[in-house]
């Protein structure tokens, strides 16, 4: 099948374009500047709308299997769609069990590709899959990257849940030179013990306050961050692994980044949408319940988010994920949550995470709009970069010839307030519930097929999912 969609809005690797893209067989074939038209093909018209590739992000949480009332494939899938992502890559933890070897690999991919009515796929989008890297899994790691797992990801620090244990650096040491053999990434959470167990110490000795964003932030210093970015560079500059540092929260890192890009060490950063768009100065008033902005490591003032943008657009951090880490709302420890909530407002007792497949791209258009940025700019953070991170980019990535047809109908002009009918992930809760929001996705398309459409405010997903597992290839 041949077909086309137009825009005079065209984001490719070479700028913005007035443009017709051409698909067939879910591959685009060309892309032709709309001075040389296409009558003969059936063709839509998307006027001013503009066509994004579509995004992919590379630090989302589906917590299938075994945790499926936090989220799951199919609840986590049309997120994404609704937000534009056609491609997720799934973390090793927050599922049961956790993605350490192969047989668990085997487990989640099942659960994905037959989970569905009749032993189909529940995946709206393409999806692909992080190993764990942890204490005494070693020999794990070769027979991963020989399954098709897309590189590995390590904490250096308690996780959240026990059954994936962080890792010293000592083992991490004995990993690395398996990691280097499949020559994938490691991705880690780069925050260290110490300066935090010594900073809830005295806030607990001092009788602070842990219902106030202040006592959670001041327990999560920045010198957690800064002493294990040390670290972890250290290491990649003994033994060249790919070293990838997930949702980067401190501007004081950024130095220590840029140096060791300039000495040409292979070493990638990502940044989050909250990062760039919430700060600490405004969380004690959300609306929604401050704990809803509960990450770790945590959201930084205002002056910390400016320097984070300066780093995405010098180029000191490579990319945007979401880190889409949702749960149920009682483990966010609401204060209007009628549910036996005996600690309501608790930062220390909530969970940490925030749920973004289906607003970051609107909350990142609202800050880019702020700062006169392209969507040049956005797309390479959100799609170009994460697909080169996980092996992807021959496949996605960008609107180019030989590419997937995996593309975004993107109304940048569109003003919303978020509504909880527009978040389509399993528990309806989001820190940015009632904002206004610029820039609205209206249509997505999976390898040429429409799987998502927003029109007079209804959300409407093709069925039944078409969403298939990008496998790295690793011999």
């Amino acid at each position: 099948m041949v077909h086309a969609l137009r825009s005079r809005r065209v984001i490719t690797p070479h700028g913005e374009q007035d443009a017709t893209v051409i698909i067939e067989d879910g591959i685009i074939s060309a892309v032709h500047p709309n001075a040389s038209r296409h009558s003969n093909l059936p063709t839509e018209d998307l006027g001013s709308l503009a066509l994004l590739p579509g995004l992919i992000d590379v630090h989302t949480h589906i917590n299938e299997p075994g945790r499926t009332d936090w989220e799951g494939f199919a609840t986590a899938t049309r997120a994404a769609a609704a937000g534009g992502f056609t491609t997720l890559i799934d973390m090793p933890l927050n599922c049961l069990p956790e993605t350490t070897n192969v047989a668990a690999l085997e487990l989640k991919r099942e659960a994905a590709a037959t989970g569905g009515p009749n032993g189909t796929s529940q995946c709206m989008i393409d999806y692909a899959f992080w190993g764990g890297c942890v204490d005494n899994n070693q020999r794990d790691l070769e027979p991963l990257a020989s399954a098709g797992v897309a590189g590995f990801k390590s904490f250096l620090i308690y996780p959240g849940c026990d059954g994936f244990t962080a890792i010293d650096k000592q083992n991490l040491i004995r990993a690395i030179p398996h990691i280097v053999r499949t020559g994938l990434p490691l991705l880690v959470h780069a925050e260290l013990d110490p300066s935090i167990n010594a900073a809830v110490a005295h806030l607990n000795a001092t009788n602070a306050d842990w219902t106030q964003y202040a006592t959670y932030l001041a327990s999560r210093p920045d010198e957690a961050e800064l002493d294990a970015i040390e670290m972890l560079l250290e290491l990649c500059r003994e033994h060249r692994f790919k070293l990838h540092i997930v949702h980067l929260s401190t501007a004081r890192a950024l130095p220590l980044i840029a140096a060791a890009k300039r000495e040409g060490l292979p070493v990638t950063v990502e940044t989050c949408p909250h990062f760039l768009h919430l700060t600490a100065e405004t969380i004690p008033a959300n609306p929604n319940g401050p704990t809803l902005c509960k990450s770790a490591p945590a959201i930084r003032s205002a002056a910390n988010r400016e320097q984070l943008w300066q780093a995405l657009i010098d180029g000191t951090i490579d990319l945007i994920a979401t880190d889409h880490s949702p749960c149920p709302p009682h483990m966010k420890r609401l204060k209007d949550y009628k549910n036996g909530n005996t600690a309501a407002g608790r930062f220390d007792l909530a969970w940490g995470g925030i749920p973004s497949l289906s607003t970051a791209l609107s909350v990142l258009w609202t800050e880019c709009t702020r700062r006169e940025l392209p969507l040049t700019h956005l797309a390479h953070w959100t799609s170009a970069a994460p697909a080169r991170l996980a092996g992807l980019a021959t496949h996605i990535g960008s609107i180019e010839p030989g590419k997937h047809a995996n593309l975004v109908a993107f109304d940048p002009d569109a003003i919303f307030t978020l509504t909880p009918d527009m978040l389509h992930y399993r528990h309806k809760i989001s820190p940015y519930l009632g904002e206004t929001l610029r820039g609205q996705v209206r249509s997505t398309w999976l390898r040429g097929q429409r799987v998502f459409t927003r029109t007079n405010n209804t959300d409407e997903f093709s069925l039944p999912p078409q969403g298939r597992e990008h496998q790295i290839s690793f011999s």
